[in-house]
């Protein structure tokens, strides 16, 4: 492919349902065919277009030739899937929003102009809150607030009272930032900055800005699961010598990491997954959550079906996960804290791996110095180079996934 820094190189392309173009597992057979005795697979998670996606990919795989043994051989691969950019602005891009949700084009304008013209009315705030639930599909409005009757996976956002909601998602941004500084440099309190409904027109843009999330949180599940995992059961039968090792940012990660529910009984061709800043729950690995031990995460021992390790890359710098990534996290109908101070709400790209007994913390340097172990959960602190969420194209990560993937020996 013009402009792509490595060789052989395939792109795999899934829909929002999870189903993929004809021919890609045969294109990616076909290396294993030519020689390749790896595959390394990377799923985007800010990405809106395809070119984009490939130039993320063009750079992230540039320092691999110089990472791996020369006579190694390894195919790469780049899986482009619908996703929005998970930015860390928390006013959402409405051309974007739009692109995630087609055939919701009315929608997505009508809450715009309710966005721009900020009116100071509880019914213009109802009106948001249905427009949200059919935005999502969440179901229909019963008529009080505006609630609808939701699944047990249905955010709690999307069904509260709408002027509740927009105050929550204010007062946590606000906390985030600070005070606002007054006269003289002394903090004001923010009621002072007109009138309170005006005021919660914030939060608003932030239900939005969640509401889409809880889509892409969805699709990327969905595409991990349905499409990637199957797919990667078809190169197990067909080409059994072929190690796949998985790398995902931020919502990718959650790609790769579901494509391990899809995985076929008894299918051992993933070699090893590494999870860069990614935006799923810190316990999803774990047997037993903390905070309700009768409940394991969405994908309990699910590492178990690595022939290697799963590495959770994290960073203290990633401010979407440390104070966006919680606001769109509660969906257990709780309604204490929003902020990071939650750990019930914290993401793996955040704080690592957490509640899997054995699970090692290792700073970045080690890793690469001594290696991590050979199969499990393990967590590495990347924030001597990842400055912020899409700040993942360094050569030490490179080196991380080859390292970790043992890529080019046994």
């Amino acid at each position: 492919m013009a402009g792509m820094s490595v060789e052989p190189y395939r792109e795999i392309t899934f829909d929002k349902d999870g189903d993929g173009a004809t021919g890609q597992h045969e294109a990616l057979a076909a290396l294993a065919a030519q020689g390749a005795t790896d595959l390394v697979m990377f799923a985007h998670g800010w990405n809106n277009t395809r070119s984009v996606a490939t130039r993320l990919y063009a750079a992230f795989f540039a320092p691999f030739p110089r990472a791996v043994e020369a006579d190694a051989h390894v195919g790469y691969v780049g899986v482009v899937w619908p996703s929005m950019m998970f930015s860390d602005e928390p006013i959402p891009d409405f051309e974007t929003v739009a692109a995630v949700h087609p055939g919701k084009e009315a929608v997505v304008g009508r809450l715009a102009t309710l966005l721009r013209e900020q009116p100071d009315d509880e019914a213009a705030f109802t009106e948001f809150g249905d427009l949200l639930r059919e935005l999502t599909d969440t179901g229909a409005s019963n008529g009080s607030h505006g609630l609808a009757q939701g699944g047990p996976d249905v955010p709690d956002f999307l069904l509260a009272d709408p002027v509740a909601v927009c105050a929550m998602f204010t007062d946590a941004l606000e906390e985030a930032a600070g005070p606002e500084p007054g006269p003289g440099g002394v903090p004001t309190p923010r009621e002072a900055f007109g009138d309170r409904l005006k005021r919660y027109w914030k939060g608003a843009r932030e239900a939005l800005r969640q509401a889409t999330y809880y889509t892409m949180k969805r699709r990327a599940g969905t595409v991990g699961e349905r499409g990637l995992g199957p797919l990667l059961g078809e190169l197990a039968r067909s080409s059994p010598g072929l190690r796949i090792h998985l790398v995902g940012h931020s919502m990718g990660a959650r790609l790769v990491s579901y494509a391990l529910r899809g995985l076929p009984a008894g299918a051992r061709n993933v070699a090893s997954v590494t999870l860069l800043q990614g935006a799923f729950s810190h316990y999803a690995f774990a047997a037993r959550l903390p905070h309700e031990p009768g409940r394991g995460g969405a994908l309990r021992d699910l590492q178990r079906r690595v022939d290697g390790p799963v590495v959770a890359c994290y960073s203290r710098h990633d401010t979407a996960l440390r104070v966006i990534y919680p606001l769109a996290s509660r969906l257990a109908r709780d309604a204490d804290s929003l902020l990071g101070s939650d750990r019930r709400w914290w993401a793996i790209g955040h704080d690592g791996v957490q509640a899997v007994p054995g699970t090692p913390s290792l700073p970045l340097a080690r890793a690469l110095r001594d290696g991590v172990p050979a199969t499990g959960c393990v967590s590495v602190d990347a924030a001597e180079v990842v400055g912020e969420h899409s700040d993942i194209c360094h050569p030490e990560l490179a080196r991380l996934v080859v390292s970790a993937g043992r890529i080019g020996r046994r």
